[in-house]
């Protein structure tokens, strides 16, 4: 593939459109799954965890959601080289439809009233096979969406990824407050509470469909047709790239401990602590993930035009500085406040959204990016993501302070700001490099750098 074809590609709109969609749908289906698995933690613990008390039963089922997070680093190390080795596309495929599975099997197993300690077990399970193939998701999407935007255009094309997220979000709360309204709390105990899960069978299949009808990313086919894959991707990930493995941990951490406290955390604190109903929560959470889906490809389309620093430097100190009255807002609002609020941290998080991935996609070189980006971010989402609700609960049980959640994001915005004060500006760098390609080789004509930022 010479210059010019690769350039044209990368231009031609159905083909885009095409990798965008293909991009984030398994991303929808995953965290659809995640949140929805998150929002119905009461009535999971009912099921499968009978005989605990309320608040021991609510943290067995947020302990199953962090073992879930423990296993993504492996699913890292499987299918985040295994990219590498042989494409995006594959391991895009791989992973949705090991989701999807699990995902299903949720939906289908017999609480602990039918078969016993085997439920839980089995929970167990499918919620380890769903984080081993959350840790190639990510990795996978964001190299292929990063591969296939035009370089002015790369934030744009790379935040449709978290959008996907948002979406899944979105689904996932509109789904329970739907159950909340239409069904009794002893139906959704009985049976409503496996209807998302069930829903998430066939978007995966669809995903699926979608993600084989597509070709792999121009910057993989020229590194195959050259030769050029990395024998031993996951060595050299850590050999040559560790500078940018540890950059990646401090912006993940900023990344994710903000998108489950705002999105996945504050349904159970706003019910449990600050006496909001679960349909009321649930609209809270609907309206932020709207406004986050707008301002999400608005910011990285921002990012294009003044670099990727400023954005996610704004963002961390906007957490420092506005967490807490944020959160004092939220206890003391009532409805309106808690509306409020969570909408000015959803603001926030939408800036992070839409430039974490398209930052880290541009810091690797193609020969190891989707391995890097795997395992950067799923070790960071195994020690801080997935502990988030469990920590959030302990903490506040254990000392009666409801802002807890306030100081942990200050915290994370310090991280966030050191972390990002050592990246160098990245907008518009091409992403196929003499790195990737040996200087004896005819490099392909590289991407032409924007001469202005539109």
């Amino acid at each position: 593939m010479d210059g010019q074809q690769w350039a044209a590609e990368r231009d031609n709109s159905p083909v885009l459109k095409r990798s965008i969609i293909a991009g984030a749908v398994g991303v929808l289906v995953h965290w659809f799954d995640w949140a929805v698995y998150a929002y119905l933690a009461s009535t999971i613990a009912e099921v499968f965890f009978p005989d605990q008390s309320k608040a021991a039963g609510l943290l067995a089922v947020f302990a199953v959601f962090a073992v879930s997070f423990a296993v993504r680093p492996i699913g890292a190390l499987i299918f985040g080289p295994l990219g590498d080795r042989i494409g995006r596309r594959k391991t895009l495929s791989l992973v949705i439809l090991s989701m999807t599975g699990a995902t299903l099997l949720v939906g289908l197993l017999p609480g602990y009233q039918s078969i016993g300690i085997l439920a839980p077990i089995l929970l167990v399970v499918a919620r380890m096979v769903q984080g081993l193939a959350a840790g190639g998701e990510f990795g996978s999407a964001a190299s292929f969406l990063a591969e296939y935007s035009p370089a002015r255009h790369r934030g744009f094309g790379v935040s449709w990824l978290e959008v996907g997220s948002l979406l899944g979000f979105l689904g996932a709360s509109l789904t329970i407050f739907l159950l909340e309204v239409t069904l009794s709390a002893d139906a959704v105990a009985a049976w409503g509470w496996r209807i998302p899960f069930l829903l998430a069978a066939p978007l995966g299949l669809i995903g699926f469909y979608i993600r084989q009808k597509i070709e792999d990313t121009p910057d993989f086919r020229i590194l195959e047709e050259r030769g050029k894959i990395a024998d031993a991707p996951l060595r050299e990930v850590f050999t040559g790239n560790w500078r940018q493995l540890l950059q990646m941990g401090g912006v993940e951490v900023l990344q994710h401990v903000t998108f489950y406290v705002v999105l996945v955390y504050l349904l159970t604190y706003q019910t449990q602590y600050l006496g909001l109903s679960s349909g009321g929560a649930a609209l809270v959470s609907t309206v932020t993930s709207l406004v986050a889906v707008v301002l999400v490809p608005a910011f990285g389309a921002l990012s294009d035009r003044v670099g990727r620093k400023p954005v996610l430097l704004f963002s961390s100190v906007a957490l420092l500085v506005a967490a807490y009255p944020l959160f004092l807002l939220m206890r003391e609002g009532g409805l309106v406040g808690a509306t409020v609020s969570t909408i000015g941290l959803g603001v926030i998080l939408a800036l992070i959204l839409a430039t974490h991935a398209v930052t880290m996609a541009e810091i690797f070189p193609t020969r190891v990016r989707q391995g890097g980006l795997s395992i950067g971010y799923n070790v960071t989402a195994a020690l801080f993501a997935g502990t988030v609700p469990y920590l959030m609960t302990f903490l506040i049980d254990r000392t009666g302070n409801l802002m807890v959640p306030a100081f942990y994001l200050v915290l994370v915005g310090a991280v966030g700001l050191i972390a990002t004060l050592t990246l160098r500006e990245t907008v518009g760098t091409p992403l196929l490099t003499t790195e990737d390609l040996a200087a004896s080789d005819p490099a392909p004509e590289p991407e032409p750098a924007p001469t202005e930022r539109s």
